[in-house]
């Protein structure tokens, strides 16, 4: 399962899909919002958190169709779908593969890229924790709705359509906990809502895309 993640990443950053492309769209919003909004500090400091968050989500989204296209196009996962390992354990680790070479740049940077958009000193460590917290289920999330698609000539549209509705409650409990946090009030309920959601999508998903490979590949 290693040589499996090892071999996920490594795919991921030669195929384009890999941290610098998310990083990269992630720095644009983060600039471009500055000059939209104005150059007013309070109005910045205040939507600095939700601002990240959704950078970081459509960033995250960029390369979900990579998760088990490439596989599919070059008959691997129906080699992998034979393999000792289960069906459920290849969707977790390309799932982990996806958070490790996306989520996890993301969640590294956005403090730094808060600094564009005036965010205040104690906003940097709860957007720093709450994406930590929440991109995991992002690319979980992720991982369903790309084996849903799989093998669908076009589909990253229709799984953007998909997988979008699913992102919102992950979205609005960690921006109102990076919001909390910064203000200085308790963000211990959001936190723990989208701790659930994180638990849930890595305990209950690997079953759910693993059917729908399951169903494609016959």
């Amino acid at each position: 399962m290693i040589a499996l993640l090892v071999r996920d990443m490594r795919l991921a950053i030669r195929a384009g899909g890999g941290f610098g492309l998310g990083l990269a769209f992630f720095l644009i919003v983060s600039t471009l919002v500055p000059f939209g909004v104005g150059p007013e500090a309070a109005i910045l400091s205040r939507i600095a958190p939700g601002i990240l968050w959704v950078g970081a989500l459509l960033a995250c989204l960029l390369s979900l169709d990579r998760i088990f296209q490439l596989d599919f196009e070059d008959g691997s996962l129906d080699l992998l779908a034979t393999a000792p390992i289960p069906m459920e354990g290849t969707v977790a680790i390309k799932a982990l593969a996806h958070w490790l070479v996306t989520g996890l740049p993301l969640t590294l940077a956005a403090p730094a890229f808060g600094a564009l958009m005036n965010l205040q000193s104690p906003g940097h460590y709860w957007i720093f924790v709450t994406l930590l917290i929440g991109t995991p289920a992002l690319s979980m999330i992720g991982a369903f709705g790309a084996a849903l698609t799989v093998g669908l000539k076009r589909g990253g549209l229709l799984l953007s359509l998909l997988v979008l509705p699913l992102y919102i409650p992950t979205l609005i409990f960690g921006a109102e906990a990076a919001t909390r946090g910064t203000a200085g009030l308790s963000a211990l309920t959001p936190l723990l809502m989208m701790a659930g959601i994180t638990a849930g999508s890595i305990a209950l998903l690997p079953f759910a895309a693993a059917a729908a490979l399951r169903i494609n590949l016959r």
